[in-house]
């Protein structure tokens, strides 16, 4: 059951990654290295699970967390342009 669940996890990340590059949009290539960000922290889980090691739980929150702060500031840089700016009035001078 694992191993069939692994390989759907590597065929939604394949289908993801082309969405990543095709994507129209810098925010559609965001959303998709998000998914597949989310996909790998699974694929970590699920291998561990896999191999008798649920110790790699651990790697799996720690990457979450990474992947969580890294879309974030990608977001951040590329509405305002700087990691700096704390919001649209500071950025506007308004």
């Amino acid at each position: 059951m694992f191993a069939v669940t692994t390989v759907a996890l590597l065929v939604s990340m394949a289908l993801a990654m082309c969405r990543a590059l095709l994507g129209p949009t810098a925010y559609d290539r965001v959303l998709a290295l998000n998914n597949i960000g989310t996909k790998t922290v699974v694929l970590i889980a699920v291998l561990g699970f896999l191999n008798g090691r649920p110790d790699f739980l651990d790697l799996a929150l720690a990457y979450a967390l990474i992947n969580f702060i890294g879309t974030i500031a990608v977001l951040k840089y590329i509405e305002y342009g700087d990691l700096g700016a704390g919001s649209r009035k500071d950025v506007a001078g308004g």
